[in-house]
């Protein structure tokens, strides 16, 4: 028995077809390390918001002790001054990426982190 052959247009379909599926399953290889990447530069900005606003509570203390001398009431005011700054910042941006969530139809349950390698138990 002989190979069924294929014309030549239904050749070049199943090439294109295959092609198409190959792109998608690389574009979403793609789109799922963006998304990784950032999801962690979110994570980043909060934490830089966190110790931004205790550092900068600090420094104006610390500048409102020196130039008034009520030390250390200026540098304990400013910490607790930035420390509440830094949590109203991060709470905002949490806010902000939840509501960018829902907008993009993300509704899934959360799912834990497992190290590569790891056995989820």
């Amino acid at each position: 028995m002989s190979p069924t052959k294929e014309s030549r247009e239904e050749a070049i379909k199943r090439l294109h077809e295959s092609a198409s599926a190959l792109e998608a399953k690389a574009q979403a290889g793609q789109s799922a390390e963006f998304a990784a990447h950032a999801v962690t530069g979110q994570a980043y900005k909060i934490i830089a918001e966190l110790l931004g606003g205790v550092f900068v509570g600090l420094a104006i203390g610390f500048g409102v002790d020196r130039f008034f001398g009520t030390s250390p009431w200026g540098l304990l005011v400013g910490v607790l001054l930035g420390f509440a700054l830094a949590i109203y910042m991060a709470r905002r941006t949490a806010n902000r990426l939840m509501a960018q969530a829902l907008a993009a139809g993300v509704t899934g349950e959360a799912v834990p982190y497992v190290e590569a390698g790891e056995k989820e138990d």
